[in-house]
């Protein structure tokens, strides 16, 4: 049985031939047509849609489809032609209504007739494509009754009329409204878009266009965007009660192009009202307002960036150019932090906290900020107010956020390496004094600098602090090893690392005998324990306190510099004192030493002298007394020297100066960086690669480079080529870099020169020597005779260029030794 093949029976049908009576058809539609007419009329009750049904599915199967579909046609259509007579002879508001009855009756007359005729819709429809029942009736409703000459365009004209009076504060039958417009939609979209939308949209645009017109001139610029805002507003809900959703893009594009786009400009360069107005008077509201519609419009929110970016720029340098504003460099500074704290506020609130935004106030005030040359001293000072006395008792967190804000402004300043050098100055008058709020503060703003710019620029700040913990530790083994002097007066000794801080060239001044006598003492001890140092008195930068005692017997302990103790003390010995006399026995220069008696003198409630003639300036024929009528409130006293806050000119132009020649191995340093990445590179691309690797310090001037550049010529760093003549290349001993990878050595880079075997020291990147250098005011390259390399590290028998690595942070001591020798 399995190797036999399965065979399949099919049993067909008895085919037989049905013959249907030639008047079946005719009998069978009468009474389908009947019942539509039924339907029509309302009178559906009575009929039997089961039989009906089968009347509809026998003339389909006996082959009568097409008399059937042709028969619905022409039946429904004739419904439909009466319907429109019905519909056109309605007046007034009433055709609106008798439209949305006669489609509803459609509606179901429809869904009936569909039912009757479903199983038509079944099979003959889909194998003759034609078109469904439903979308048929549909089909015919539109052709005869919406596209009727008579109602196209008087439903048209109604609908917008409707649509016009809603606008115009007249309150209209929404839902009626709805039922239309969705007659509309169900018709098809293009029927919707081509009957309705279309027309709607250029009324609109023609209605909008005026009104704004109307607006634009009698409104201020708040009042006018409030009336655009909520213009647009009512839009986007007449489409959420009877439009098509579809139709919001298009209506709001309409109001947005005729109400803001088509009158940016007029808008916030409005007199008294526009951009710079609310602005100025804090509108956030207004702002707020104006920026949602704005970018709504292309260009919108840059035409309110641009105009924001004009005023921030105007105000700015009105701001840092104003003479009157830049006498209080504190004030100065709070004006710029509340400007940015006023403008990040409204960025914030009205702007959505757009970056665009942000971006544009970041760049107004970096380009402001730097239109005066001061601002890293004022910025400097700003800091120094605040760690002296302006964050007392202020919280940490209140701490950081002030110091936040103090970044920001240093990170907008292009000469960041000037405000180093004010920092650095105005950061060891604190130390020294003891007069800085928080330890905590300072260490945090170094950590914040050191982020922002890399250890190099934070190095010699936090070497001030190591000198100032190491200077406590100095001054217990000298009062430990002289017990002897717990007695007499107190000396306290900062012992500054040359290099580290902002010392002036050693100026002599004659100390009390007491106080001379001490420091030879420490002097003595400082050399016995260290080696191979050498110590200069920086007495200009000392304080002094002094207790005295005036008149009747007042006590006051005097806070005072080391200046101002060695006139004070000249009175023990004497009444009456001459200028002169004064100068000579004290050897105190004359400018330091007129400030200093203009301060115990002529300041008011710290006048513990008296002089004759008086007045405010001190001259040379002048002569001092003790006051003995001086009185204070407090114990303490102290008495600061006459200074400004501020630079002077000179003194502006000697730190300028400073700065500037501090700049040239900086920049000579990226140029050999680069050269020896690159080995050729013509002259623009020197200066741009030179300027983007110095911009976190100071923005390089491209003469400079050019200087530096011809100076490495002249010193066998680099040469021309010789075909072109902005080509430069490096030479070929400059190959193994100026600064070696390890993190606990450095290189010096050396050449051999001409016939005694002598080298040259081209360049230096090791930041003890760079100081030690700098104090003996020398400059690379250094020449070191042949007869002392050895002892230097450097053997005479290796094949040149060779590289001498220096452990961190000491040198060899003779190279140190020749290097302070010079």
């Amino acid at each position: 049985m399995s190797n036999q093949k399965k065979r399949n029976f099919q049993i067909e049908a008895f085919k037989h031939r049905v013959v249907v009576d030639p008047k079946y058809a005719e009998k069978t539609w009468s009474i389908l047509e009947h019942a539509i007419h039924e339907i029509y009329n309302h009178n559906a009750s009575g009929l039997s849609f089961e039989e009906l049904y089968r009347n509809a599915y026998n003339m389909v199967l006996h082959k009568f489809g097409e008399k059937l579909y042709s028969g619905l046609v022409a039946t429904m259509t004739a419904h439909l032609k009466e319907i429109s007579k019905s519909i056109e002879a309605a007046q007034g508001d009433l055709f609106l209504e008798e439209l949305n009855r006669k489609w509803n009756d459609h509606n179901k007359a429809l869904q009936m007739i569909r039912d009757i005729l479903m199983y038509m819709d079944r099979t003959y429809i889909p194998n003759t494509h034609k078109t469904p029942v439903h979308e048929l009736g549909l089909n015919l409703w539109r052709d005869n009754v919406i596209h009727s000459s008579k109602i196209q365009s008087r439903l048209l004209s109604m609908l917008l009329e409707l649509v016009h009076r809603e606008r115009t504060g007249e309150v209209i039958d929404r839902g009626l409204m709805r039922n239309i417009i969705k007659m509309l939609m169900d018709l098809g979209s293009s029927v919707y878009q081509e009957d309705f939308e279309k027309p709607f949209l250029e009324v609109s645009a023609e209605f909008y266009m005026g009104e704004s017109q109307k607006f634009i001139e009698c409104c201020d610029c708040g009042d006018y965007l409030k009336k655009a805002e909520l213009r647009l507003n009512e839009e986007i809900e007449r489409v959420t009660h009877y439009l098509d959703v579809k139709s919001e893009v298009k209506i709001t594009n309409v109001v947005e192009k005729e109400m803001i786009a088509n009158h940016m400009m007029r808008l916030v360069h409005m007199e008294n009202s526009g951009l710079v107005n609310m602005l100025l008077d804090d509108k956030y509201e207004d702002l707020g307002r104006m920026y949602n519609l704005f970018r709504r419009v292309p260009n919108g929110l840059s035409t309110i960036r641009d105009v924001m970016t004009s005023h921030l720029r105007e105000i700015g340098k009105q701001l840092v150019t104003d003479a009157e504003k830049l006498k209080d460099p504190v004030e100065f500074v709070q004006r710029l932090l509340d400007e940015k704290d006023k403008y990040d506020s409204i960025i914030s609130q009205a702007f959505s906290n757009d970056k665009t935004f942000q971006n544009a106030l970041n760049s107004s005030f970096e380009y402001f900020i730097n239109l005066n040359n001061r601002s890293p001293e004022f910025i400097s000072l700003f800091v120094d107010d605040k760690l002296r006395k302006g964050l007392k008792g202020v919280s940490e967190e209140d701490v950081e956020i002030i110091l936040d804000k103090v970044m920001m402004l240093f990170r907008y300043l292009q000469e960041k390496d000037v405000f180093e050098k004010y920092y650095k100055q105005h950061l060891a008058k604190r130390l020294l004094s003891g007069k800085t709020v928080s330890d905590d503060a300072e260490r945090s703003l170094i950590v914040k600098l050191k982020t922002e710019c890399g250890y190099q620029f934070t190095s010699k700040l936090e070497g001030m602090f190591t000198d100032m913990k190491t200077s406590q530790d100095t001054m217990q083994g000298f009062y430990a090893s002289h017990p002897e002097l717990t007695d007499g007066p107190t000396l306290v000794v900062q012992v500054l690392t040359t290099g580290s801080w902002p010392t002036q060239p050693s100026i002599t001044c004659n100390l009390p005998a007491e106080m001379s006598a001490l420091c030879e003492k420490f002097r003595s001890y400082y050399l016995g324990t260290h080696t191979g140092r050498r110590l200069s008195w920086q007495t200009n930068m000392g304080t002094a306190d002094i207790k005295a005692t005036f008149g009747k017997g007042q006590k006051h302990e005097l806070n005072v510099s080391t200046y101002q103790m060695c006139v004070l003390m000249l009175f023990n010995n004497a009444d009456r004192l001459s200028y002169k006399e004064v100068e000579q026995a004290t050897g105190i220069p004359a400018s330091d030493l007129k400030r200093c008696l203009q301060s115990m003198a002529c300041v008011k409630g710290k006048n513990v002298l008296r002089k004759e003639p008086m007045s405010k300036d001190i001259g040379e024929d002048d002569a001092f007394f003790v006051n003995d009528k001086f009185t204070s409130k407090f114990y303490k006293v102290k008495i600061g020297t006459v200074v400004a806050q501020k630079e002077s000119e000179p003194e502006k132009q000697e730190t300028r100066q400073r700065v500037e020649e501090d700049r040239k191995p900086q920049i000579e340093a990226a140029i050999v960086r680069i050269m020896k990445s690159r080995r050729v590179l013509d002259h623009n691309n020197i200066i741009a690669e030179v300027t983007k690797q110095l911009q976190s310090r100071f923005l390089a001037n491209p003469t400079e480079i050019k200087k530096r550049i011809e100076s490495l010529i002249e010193r066998d760093f680099l040469e021309r080529d010789n075909n072109d003549r902005k080509l430069y290349r490096t030479m070929n001993y400059v190959e193994e870099g100026l600064v070696s990878k390890s993190k606990r050595s450095s290189q010096l880079l050396v050449s051999k020169t001409e016939e005694d075997g002598s080298i040259k020291i081209l360049f230096v990147e090791h930041k003890r020597f760079n100081d030690l250098c700098r104090s003996a005011r020398l400059v690379t390259p250094l020449m070191i005779p042949s007869a002392t390399l050895p002892s230097f590290g450097f053997d005479p028998t290796f094949t040149w260029p060779q590289k001498l690595l220096i452990s961190k942070p000491r040198l060899p001591r003779k190279l140190v030794a020749f290097v302070t020798s010079f």
